[in-house]
């Protein structure tokens, strides 16, 4: 059962979006630091030494060959390996909208200044591996890297007990482009592409989920390299109206209640009777759910619901939760849009679950927790860019603001900026 809070008990309200910020416990961040400084020192023997000791196999080598890429999709499901295509294309459809373009202004005295659109060089994708296999994750980082323009896409991936590489990323890796791939996994996988080992280059930026010791490590290496974000627990958000089905709704609750035990479900309804529902569904829904003690755990600590008088009520109750996923399950849901200002993406109507969104829709599910949605956003071609600008003056326009340039440097005492235009003016007047 939803746990109730009253939309007038602001205390409680704060308490629980509290609750769901999380931080890396000072245990596991010092272990990362040692695993990252052992890297960054020994290279790659350090990271068959952590190999062996948290993945419980001997490697020998890391990178995987074209041969064991192809072998190991090969083994790929069919109707899967279709399904994939087909949410590539719709992951590239919507991508390719994103594409910045460089421009380039001109003034009078020959003036022109402007800017230019460059992707990174590479980029590293962490990829999950053994029982939480995420093939999406594989597109929905890669591709619109491959959007972006960049030349060099790394992924990374612990072997399996065999020291293999599973079916599914194979396949997801070779679909999207990925240029190379190594077996290697955990804080010491984020330390070599960081850093760089005698096998693996060091790249540019790094993506991916990983465990609470990838995003320790992630976080360490900021700085050194671009992170996509520090993701926390999964989150949804439904905003029903009198019309949403308690089926439907109960069933997009759990599809992210059964991620894990710290992720949140929550309903904001205007009906009261559609909360009541929702609540007899769960019971039901719940029993037949393969991951039920996950979801359980999840709806009994986290789930929550608010009866709100008016839609914008629930959407004022949204923007203060921003939530990862929004799901307006309302008759009109463009109507109120532009009133969402925070949510990492919104799903729109009664049969646009965030599942769709997940694995076919072509939006990216990258998408920012923990309320982090009010100033970052979801991962998109932009993260895989750079901006940088360019300005030519001649001397004609540098004698029209030379004082006005000097003026503000002498202000900040910054002399020597004052000196960089007086020699120009001062040179030109004596030659």
């Amino acid at each position: 059962m939803l746990r109730e809070i009253s939309p007038n008990n602001t205390k409680q309200l704060r308490e629980f979006l509290d609750s769901r910020m999380t931080d890396i416990p000072d245990s596991v961040m010092h272990a990362a630091m040692d695993i990252l400084s052992a890297v960054k020192k020994e290279k790659d023997a350090a990271c068959f030494r952590y190999t062996r000791q948290f993945d419980g196999i001997e490697m020998t080598s890391w990178r995987v060959t074209e041969e064991e890429l192809a072998q190991a999709a090969s083994k790929c499901d069919p109707f899967f390996m279709e399904s994939m295509q087909k949410a590539k294309e719709n992951i590239l459809y919507f991508h390719m909208a994103q594409k910045q373009n460089s421009y380039l202004l001109q003034k009078e005295d020959g003036v022109y200044l402007g800017q230019r659109v460059l992707p990174l060089d590479s980029i590293g994708i962490y990829v999950p591996g053994g029982r939480a296999q995420y093939p999406s994750s594989v597109l929905m980082n890669a591709l619109p890297a491959k959007v972006a323009g960049v030349e060099r896409i790394v992924m990374v991936t612990p072997p399996d007990k065999e020291g293999s590489i599973h079916p599914n990323i194979a396949f997801a890796a070779k679909l999207a482009g990925v240029d190379e791939i190594y077996k290697i996994g955990g804080a010491q996988a984020i330390g070599a592409l960081a850093y760089g080992t005698e096998t693996i280059r060091p790249v540019d930026k790094i993506v991916g989920p990983g465990n609470i010791y990838v995003a320790a490590a992630k976080k360490l290496v900021f700085g050194k390299v671009d992170i996509d974000m520090i993701a926390g627990p999964s989150e949804i958000l439904v905003i029903a109206d009198s019309g949403a089905d308690p089926v439907y709704v109960t069933a997009d609750l759990l599809s992210q209640a059964e991620h894990d035990p710290m992720a949140s479900a929550i309903l904001l309804t205007t009906d009261r009777n559609v909360l009541d529902a929702v609540n007899k569904e769960l019971e039901k829904q719940l029993a037949a759910l393969p991951r039920r003690a996950i979801a359980e755990e999840s709806i009994r600590t986290y789930g929550t619901a608010i009866v709100c008088d008016t839609i914008e009520e629930c959407i004022e109750f949204s923007n203060a939760i921003a939530p990862e996923h929004l799901e307006l399950m309302i008759e009109d849901p463009m109507k109120v849009l532009n009133r969402v200002r925070h949510a990492g993406s919104v799903f729109m109507g009664y049969y646009t679950c965030e599942s769709i969104g997940d694995y076919y829709g072509g939006t990216n599910h990258v998408l920012p927790t923990g309320g982090t949605a009010r100033f970052s956003s979801a991962l998109g071609v932009d993260a895989f860019i750079k901006k940088s600008s360019f300005l030519h003056y001649t001397k004609e326009a540098l004698d029209k603001g030379a004082a006005y340039i000097e003026s503000m440097a002498e202000q900040e005492h910054l002399h020597g900026h004052a000196n960089a235009v007086l020699v120009r003016s001062r040179h030109e007047d004596n030659v």
